[in-house]
């Protein structure tokens, strides 16, 4: 025990140092921590760091998904639920289909071994290229795409997994039984998602404790999870459905407090989880070369040639039918929704990287089946998935910022950004507008004092001048406006530097100092969240 928390430490202290060096290298972290990982594990006498499949897939995967599931948009995630649906099961059975025929033909590996290996590699993982694509910004709608994807292919990918395991292991597969239960799986893991997150909500109200909150948000994607996981099922659709219900609800239920303090707390639990799952997949390369010695390297970086390539060329495959042929086919569906420039769809194929979840998948292959007989190619088929997760995640990965310069794309988040605040801003006025509407009827309706109605009356106009240097269409009112933010943060400064002194100097309690300073930093968080951006910023 007192070992393993030394290389949790140290591999904190990895992330850390590795965090610094890509910013300065201009390099997604991810894909730097995976390039880490690796030398790390190839260096002789550092102890080996074997990752657990149990780890990843019933500890870290519930909060990773259900984190991903509260911060989606539920009006978005609706709306682009056909192409979610198209890639998250479709492009998954699809690409489970085209790596077992490759690897079956061309790599020696029998048909059922083979669905075993597609199913571990078919689905794009929940963490890396959204860690690359935030870096990097990508228009709104392939974001929620790509977010909505990685929620769900989890589900699609592991029940076939199991299918394809249990096929492998007992000899037998029924198509008919493995459709029956992939349905109730659906269903019941929905429902099951729902109902928790519907208990949770109302759990967290009751308790009207913000340690007590936030720790039952943490229990909450192990109890979706956890559940349907046991009883045969993924238990990532019900941890979708219940972060989707949080994240619509939510706001209704939970305390503001408790979303202050939530939201760093669950920003540094998952960058610390993000982190760690980087670091130890590329720490499993010694592991997997020692199973692979004895086979020889030439037939081996042919078959990795060979899936890698198959798992790339499989997406694009699907992605540009998927999205043309619906609107050929539908016109109803052109008019609502018409087709995206082929840029989109590009993006969309090339952005399939694999992670942690197939590593993990790999590593929970039995090690032998129900007659006793050794699991037939587990080491090869743990070796292709490393190699895909490598060869998707800093290939690709590294490719992606030359990939959106060339598209074009970075044109198209500027305008989306720049319409966002727009109507950010737009309905910023009609809130202060509604109260000083509602300020005038109070003081109508209890004859308020004028010492108390003309305050909050110059407060609010205050706040309505200030939107009105943010939305002006004049560069130099903006200008100022970003002054006076300038001035304002200054301001702060000075106030914590005479704070800093008082309670150097005089008997001020530390509880009152500490008040003071959390609403200094929450004022200037807020003045650094709605400063107005400058004309050349993309």
């Amino acid at each position: 025990m007192i070992e393993a928390i030394k290389i949790a430490v140290l591999l904190l202290i990895v992330l850390a140092a590795v965090a610094l060096a890509a910013r300065r290298l201009k390099v997604p972290p991810a894909i730097l921590l995976v390039v880490v990982g690796v030398v790390l594990a190839l260096i002789p006498g550092l102890p080996r760091v074997e990752l657990i499949p149990e780890l990843v897939l019933l500890l870290v995967l519930p909060p990773l998904i259900y984190s991903a599931g509260v911060a989606m948009s539920w009006r978005e995630f609706n709306f682009n639920l056909r192409p979610i649906t198209l890639l998250a099961v479709g492009c998954v059975i699809f690409t489970t289909v085209a790596v077992a025929a490759v690897a079956h033909e061309l790599c020696g590996i029998s048909w059922s071994v083979a669905f075993v290996l597609g199913a571990i590699v078919s689905p794009p993982d929940a963490v890396a290229p959204l860690a690359i694509a935030r870096r990097l910004g990508l228009p709104r709608r392939l974001m929620v795409i790509l977010e909505g994807e990685g929620l769900a292919n989890d589900a699609t990918a592991l029940i076939l997994y199991r299918f394809a395991v249990a096929a492998v292991s007992s000899g037998t597969f029924s198509f008919g039984s493995a459709l029956a239960t992939f349905a109730t799986i659906f269903v019941g893991e929905i429902a099951y998602g729902i109902a928790v997150g519907w208990l949770m909500l109302r759990l967290r109200h009751w308790a009207h404790d913000t340690r007590v909150e936030i720790t039952l948000s943490l229990v909450t994607p192990y109890l979706a999870f956890w559940v349907p996981e046991h009883l045969g099922g993924s238990g990532v659709l019900a941890t979708v459905a219940t972060g989707l219900y949080v994240s619509w609800n939510g706001p209704i239920w939970i305390r503001s407090a408790t979303r202050l303090q939530g939201v760093f707390f669950w920003d540094l639990f998952i960058y610390l989880i993000e982190g760690m799952v980087f670091v130890l997949t590329g720490l499993q390369a010694h592991t997997l070369v020692e199973r692979i010695a004895d086979r020889p390297l030439v037939d081996l970086l042919g078959a990795a040639v060979a899936v890698s390539g198959t798992v790339i060329v499989a997406r694009f495959v699907w992605v540009f039918p998927a999205t043309y042929v619906p609107r050929w086919a539908i016109p109803s569906l052109a008019r609502r929704d018409p087709a995206p420039p082929w840029e989109f769809p590009f993006l969309l194929g090339f952005a399939g990287i694999r992670g942690i979840v197939s590593l993990a998948a790999a590593l929970a292959i039995p090690l032998a089946t129900e007659s006793g007989a050794p699991f037939p190619n587990r080491d090869l088929v743990l070796f292709l998935t490393f190699c895909v997760i490598v060869v998707t995640l800093v290939g690709q990965g590294l490719a992606m910022p030359a990939m959106i310069r060339w598209l074009g794309l970075a044109d198209v988040v500027h305008g989306e950004r720049r319409l966002e605040e727009t109507a950010e801003l737009a309905t910023r006025r009609l809130a202060i507008e509604a109260v000083l509407r509602r300020l005038e009827a109070l003081a109508a309706e209890r004859n308020l004092p004028a010492a108390v109605v003309d305050p909050l009356r110059v407060f609010h106009r205050e706040r309505l001048r200030q939107l009105d240097y943010k939305t002006a269409a004049d560069e130099q009112e903006k200008q100022l406006a970003l002054v006076e933010v300038d001035v304002e943060l200054l301001l702060i400064q000075a106030e914590r530097d005479e704070l800093y002194d008082v309670a150097c100097s005089t008997d001020l309690k530390d509880d009152a100092r500490r008040r003071i300073e959390i609403e200094l930093d929450l004022r200037e968080a807020q003045l650094l969240r709605t400063a107005p951006r400058s004309g050349n910023e993309v």
